[in-house]
């Protein structure tokens, strides 16, 4: 009887650990210090040379390759099961975040990286980024993706869409 009852105090416990951590990892971000807010801000330069089709950010071109790269769809699918799975299906279920089937099929490769890693400026700042925060309601957090990483994430979503 005690251990039933220590067990469902741990499970609870967990529980609330775990929603205080997407609590926090969701909050909106804190507002810039006057030293980091200074004019000529690297992020506002971007914005307004973007391409609205690329997103706003250090992604500019990138290159896809057919076949696709086996050992990008392999780490890109690790990132996945890490970082993005919590809240992002391969079909089209919206969990936390929209599902990600067929979004390489609506989105340019340099958006999708954009997003990945410039997620904050993106979600201030893009329009799509925007529509995807009002119908989500929740910030997508910045997980300090880096270019490369967002690379192998973008082959992985190439797989799942179908791509060869």
């Amino acid at each position: 009887m005690k251990e039933n009852r220590i067990r469902k105090t741990m499970k609870t416990l967990v529980q609330i650990f775990m929603l205080a951590m997407l609590a926090y990892g969701c909050a909106p971000d804190k507002p810039k210090t006057a030293e980091s807010a200074g004019e000529g801000d690297a992020s506002d330069a971007v914005a307004e040379n973007a391409d609205p089709t690329k997103g706003i950010g250090q992604v500019q071109h990138v290159t896809l390759n057919s076949p696709l790269e086996q050992e990008r769809i392999t780490r890109g699918k690790a990132i996945y099961e890490m970082k993005c799975q919590a809240c992002h299906r391969l079909d089209e279920k919206r969990v936390v975040g929209p599902g990600w089937a067929e979004v390489t099929k609506r989105r340019q490769p340099e958006w999708i990286m954009n997003m990945i890693t410039n997620v904050d400026v993106m979600l201030d700042q893009d329009p799509e980024a925007r529509k995807l925060l009002e119908l989500c309601l929740m910030r997508m957090p910045n997980q300090n993706v880096s270019l490369g990483d967002a690379r192998d994430v973008l082959e992985f979503m190439r797989q799942n869409d179908g791509e060869k």
